[in-house]
């Protein structure tokens, strides 16, 4: 009889802000997070990037408290258009409109 050598598989959760290292990749995140229907995957996406930044920093910069940037954060939260603002602003970021058509 062989004795059969077993291996401990280690995984860690996967969190996205680990790879929002350049402005490139933070822009193209929130820009596939707005393709998206669903307004809390690109609250999710923002949530994402202000800890990729530092909650902290993001919320001073935004002029919010940190609890105030986490509720603003929260799946199923309703934050005013002034708020993603800010948000956006802060982590230096801006929306565009283009057409959905091809013209």
């Amino acid at each position: 009889m062989t004795k059969k050598s077993t291996k401990k598989i280690t995984s860690s959760r996967f969190d996205a802000a680990d790879y929002l290292d350049s402005e490139k990749m933070i822009a193209e995140y929130l820009a596939a997070a707005l393709e998206d229907s669903n307004p809390d995957v690109f609250l999710s996406a923002l949530g994402d990037v202000a800890k990729a930044r530092g909650m902290t920093k993001i919320a001073k910069d935004a002029g919010l408290s940190r609890e105030s940037l986490y509720k603003a954060l929260a799946p199923g939260a309703k934050p005013r258009y002034e708020t993603v603002r800010k948000l956006m602003d802060a982590i230096g970021v801006k929306m565009t409109a283009q057409s959905a058509v091809n013209v």
